[in-house]
Parts: C-alpha cells; structure tokens; sequence
C-alpha cells in the first residue's frame, strides 16, 4: 500500500491502519491486544486520524522511537510497552536519548526530566539554571533563589478585602482562596501579589487579571454574599458570564474569543471561528466539518450516511433518528416524540417546536413556547425573565439575544441598509418597497437566512450601489438557477421590476443558447427560423396575451431538442436536411438511438412546407382511442372524457 492510500485509509479506518502498522512490527502481541491498545490510545475522531497520518508518514518511529513527533504516538509507544510489546521501542529524549516512561514536550519533541526543564538566567544570582520559580513580576529565579513571602496569604487578601468592605468574613475568604488553587500553593500566593497591586479586580475589573485563579477566587466571594466583591462582565460583550479567555491583555468570554478568531471558510464563505483546517491549512467552519463526506457515518437505524447524533452500543444515530422519548405534547396536546422546552420543562413535540404563531399576549409572530395551538404564548410572554430576555439595544423589544448587539429585527434592517443603501447611505426610491417589505416581514430570521444564501446579497448590493441596472435584462446576464430566479420574482412581488412571461423569456435564452451552439451555420439559421418563426410565434398566438405555462415551455423545449437530434445524426453523415432523402430518413426512423420521434416529425413537416426539405414523407401520428374500459392515458397524459367514454360504449 502506498503512502498516498494509506493517507485515504487513515481518514475511513484510521483505528485499522494503526493496527495494522504496529502488527507489521510487532510480532508477539496479537492483532485483538494490538487493537485494544491502539483504541484507549487513539480517543476520538481527530486525534485517531492525526495519530493514523502521523503513523503513515513515518512508520519508522515505532522502532526507534525518535522525535518530532505528536504526543499521541509518544503514548501509544508508551501503552504498548507496558502491554508488553518486544519490538516496539519505547520514546526516547530528543537531547540525551535516554527511554521515557512519561513525557516532556518541547513542540514535537519529546524530553526527559533534566533535558525538558525550561532553563534562564536567575534575576537574583545571575547563574543560567534550570528554572524553579517566577517572582511577582513574572521574572525567573533558580531552586536556589525562592521569592518567599512568610505572610499568610488568606490574612492578606482578608485585609484587603476588610479595606473595601468592613466586616468580611475571615473564613469564607480563606475558604474562597483555597478553591482558587485547591492544590498549588504557590498559586495562591500569585493571587494575593495581583490582588496587592491592583485591588479593584475585586470590584469588577476582574477581566484585567493577569492570571485565571483570580476569576476563580472572585466567583466564590460573590456566592457567599460578601458584600463589595463585583463579578466581572466580559469587557466585549457586557454579559456577566465566565470570562477566562486572555485576549488584548483582558480576559474576555469563549463568544467574544471565538468572534475574534473568524476567518471566512473555504467552502461555504460564512466568517466563523474555523473548526479545522484542510490538507492546505485553508479554515473550515463547524457547519461544513460535521457535513464532510469524510465524517459522516452509516446510521444504525436508516441506513444513511449521515451525520452523527449520537452513539448507540448498535452503533451511531443520525439526527433524524435519534430517540426522543414519547410524551403528551404540552402546546398541541398529541401523543409524539418530544423534547423537553428549556423555558418551560415541559415536553414539546417537534412541529411546536418548530412552529411560529402570533402571540395572544403581546400579538407579535414569535416562536411558540407555551399556551396551546389556538392560544400561542411566545418565549417573553412565557417567562419574563430578565436574566433571560434582554432588551434590544435599538428597539428596545424584549428578546433572546445569543450575541451582544440588535435584536433580529433591527439587525435585519440595518443589514438591508448595507446592501441597498448607495455610496451617499441613501436608498434608490425603486428599492424602497423592496426595503419596507422584506423590513416587515413577520419573520425576520427567515428574511436573513435568504440574504445569506448564494449570490443573494451580491445582488442586492450590486443594484443597490447602481453597478446593476433595475431591469429583467440585467438578472438575465447571471448564471441561471433557482436563487436567481426567486431574487425576481421578490423585486417582481414588490414592484421595482414590472411583470413578464417568465417561461416565455426563458424559452427565449434557451433558444438563444441552443442555436448559438450549433455547428453549422445551415443549421444554426435552420433552427433560428424553425424556433422564432414557428415555436415561439405559435405560442404567442395560442397564449393571447396571458402567460405560457410550463408544459408549454417544456414541449417546446422537446421540440427544438428533437431538431437538433436530427440535424447532428444527419451532420455525422454529411448530410442535410435538403440533401437527405427518405431512405436516410427511414433509417433514421428505425436507427437504435432515435429519440423524439413524434416530435422530429414536427420539424420535418415545417421544412417541407418552407421549402427546406423535398421529396420526404413523414405523416403525423394520430393517438388511437383505447379499448372500452381500458384505463390507459392517451399520449398527451389526459384520460378520454366521460362523453367520448360514453361515445365508445354505445
């Protein structure tokens, strides 16, 4: 197997090609042992597979040990060795050599004890030694130079505590410290040295603290009551949550931290912090990692690849299986798989749960959350928590807002602005209704989900900023699809752009297209004449001014495809239309790849009659009526009328 398989197979199998890896060196283990190592070792998804990578880029390591390597291969050595592998070596210091039991990184490598211990020069004797210690300010010291401090640290920060809030409670400071760092002393005494320098992290300038123990010690204090003591907000966002991230020289909140990590993803565009990265070091966002093709697996009750929801001892569960337990829904009352409503604790089956309504409280069309299916009661409306539902900074709404920043709605409509708005920050007054519609819609999450889907907002921005005309002609000019085509029929619905025959003008393109990709010149003039003049006129005519629909658009279609079917078989023979006679035509008529006949037929007959083809014969085919009592569809796909059925009866 080559490196370039073997790299495939650790994506699929990666837990089988370490096993197989370590079997072709180890002898005296068997496979089953081998494999039970090999997976406590490995652990999840990706650890597995950067252990199976690493293992098939250099297989080496497993008999000499050697660094640079991961961690993970270190282990796998070391849990090998103790199950008494012979020919497995065990990992050795990238320095001395020496064989590690346990391991000391440095990067990829691995160390050992001595060789591993950080060594710097000693602020206090000036000697180059293995690093001991590090003063109040951070700075090194040798075993030989300890920063003691006798002072008990519980009485110091007591006393600090005493000067901002007489009264304190001696024990439940001490009791506070300790958790901070139950078991590094040393730690604690890091803490009194912040607290001595800075004793407003105690009254809410905590996100200034230089190390995590201090958030640790400030949390407790304020469980306990001890009046003064201000747990801090998250300098970014304001929320009061846990704040343990270093950012900027501030600790700030996992939310704020992962916003200042976005970066766009290589597959599907959205700006996310990146969940990995591909073989290229490009970013990928959690959406498109969890839907790879390459982590997705076989569902154990659909049989679907598919992603996993959870893990069964039957094996992983896709998310539309997985078990839900069955339970009297609280809002439609029907007996169903539900979940459990975080707001309520009451079950909720999954169309509540999905279900918006307006609200017979506050009258705004929300998610449902309590009530039942006449009398919907929203989230606000359910629990008016203030913990829970924040005031929009812009509107003022009472809403669930998951990041700081406008609620929904407002953000809505300031993303609207964005996109419409010109280089002045006014908006064209033809896209004014187009504004206050998609403004108002009653769900404005579905609103921006569609301003985020495709080309949607590039669009938009391009008529918006005058680079794009307001004319069908201008949408034409983009690639077709259904995005495309709904970003039409909004501006359509909301009056920027007036009303057309939407299948007349796209049998139009399609004709356009087709004619344009033929190969000869007889031909394309032959077809232009054929769709214009005759299709096209046609269907005008038999509309009367209403729109076509899309059978007939489809017929057409068929049509024109069944000319230049026929057109192409006659080119490979060199022939034409005005040069074939009715033998070629005949042989064509029975030739094994014919298609369209009926409506080739069509195409010859019009070419007769303009003089384009002589000497043919190609009669058209007349539908026979069916037997009486025969179900059978006649060859337009409608069953004969009661009449004519009652006709071929008598």
């Amino acid at each position: 197997m080559t490196t370039a398989d073997q790299l495939d197979r650790a994506v699929s199998d990666p837990i089988g090609l370490i096993t197989d890896l370590v079997t072709d060196v180890e002898k005296d283990l068997g496979a089953e042992s081998i494999r039970a190592v090999v997976t406590a070792v490995a652990g999840g998804r990706a650890k597995s597979r950067q252990l199976a990578k690493a293992l098939a880029m250099r297989s080496a390591v497993l008999t000499d040990g050697g660094s640079p390597a991961p961690r993970a291969i270190g282990d796998l050595l070391i849990e090998l060795r103790k199950a008494d592998a012979s020919a497995i070596a065990a990992p050795v210091c990238a320095e001395c050599g020496k064989q590690l039991r346990t391991l000391q990184r440095k990067g990829q490598d691995w160390y050992c004890s001595v060789c591993g211990q950080e060594r710097a020069e000693c602020t206090v004797c000036g000697n180059v030694r293995r690093v001991s210690f590090r003063d109040r300010k951070g700075l090194p010291r040798c075993s030989m130079c300890p920063d003691n401090d006798d002072r008990d640290p519980a009485a110091v920060v007591h006393e600090l505590i005493t000067a901002i809030v007489p009264g304190a409670d001696r024990d439940a400071v001490a009791e506070a410290l300790r958790q901070s760092a139950p078991h590094r002393p040393h730690y604690r005494q890091r803490v009194v040295w912040a607290l001595e320098e800075n004793p407003r992290l105690l009254t809410g300038e905590g996100y200034l603290a230089p190390h995590r123990a201090i958030l640790r010690f400030v949390d407790p204090l304020h469980e306990a009551g001890v009046a003064g003591i201000v747990r801090p907000a998250c300098p970014r966002c304001h929320r009061v949550v846990r704040i343990d991230k270093p950012l900027d020289g501030q600790r700030v909140c996992r939310n704020c931290i992962a916003k200042s990590r976005f970066e766009e993803c290589v597959r599907c565009g959205a700006r996310r912090e990146p969940a990995t990265r591909d073989a290229e070091g490009r970013p990928l966002c959690p959406s498109c990692l969890v839907r790879d093709p390459a982590n997705l697996e076989t569902c154990a009750v659909c049989g679907e690849s598919r992603m996993v929801n959870s893990r069964t001892a039957d094996g992983p569960i896709c998310p539309n299986c997985r078990p839900l337990p069955i339970l009297l829904c609280s809002i439609c009352g029907r007996t169903a798989p539900c979940m459990l409503s975080k707001l309520t604790g009451l079950p909720r089956c999954g169309g509540c749960d999905r279900r918006q309504g307006h609200c017979t409280i506050c009258g705004r069309m929300r998610g449902i959350h309590s009530g039942t299916a006449d009398a919907p009661v929203c989230g606000p409306c359910t629990t008016p928590d203030a913990e829970l539902w924040r005031p929009c900074p812009t509107c003022g709404q009472a809403e669930r807002l998951h990041a700081p920043g406008p609620c929904p709605r407002c953000t809505l409509k300031q993303r609207l602005h964005e996109l419409l708005a010109d280089d002045t920050g006014s908006i064209n007054p033809k896209l004014q209704s187009l504004h206050d519609a998609l403004a108002g819609t009653e769900r404005a999450g579905t609103a921006m989900r569609w301003l985020s889907k495709g080309i949607v907002a590039a669009v938009l921005s391009d008529l918006g900023s005058g680079r794009r005309p307001l004319t069908h002609e201008a949408l034409d000019e983009l690639p077709e699809g259904k995005v495309v085509e709904h970003i039409r029929s909004v501006l359509v619905a909301t009056g920027v752009l007036p009303r057309r025959d939407e299948q007349m003008a796209r049998l139009e393109r399609h004709v356009k297209d087709l004619v344009d990709s033929h190969a000869t010149a007889e031909g394309r003039k032959m077809l232009h004449q054929y769709a214009t003049w005759h299709l096209l006129r046609r269907l005008r005519r038999r509309s009367r001014g209403k729109e076509i629909t899309h059978y007939q658009l489809a017929g057409a279609r068929q049509h024109l495809r069944a000319a230049v079917h026929l057109l192409d078989w006659l080119e490979e023979r060199n022939l034409t239309l005005s040069t074939c006679r009715q033998d070629d035509l005949e042989r064509w008529m029975t030739s094994a790849d014919v298609r369209h006949r009926r409506e080739a037929g069509h195409f010859v007959r019009w070419a007769l009659s303009q003089k384009i083809a002589r000497d043919l014969s190609f009669p058209a085919e007349r539908w026979k009526r069916p037997l009486p009592g025969d179900g059978r569809r006649g060859p337009l796909g409608h069953r004969p009328s009661p009449a004519a059925r009652r006709h071929s009866q008598a």
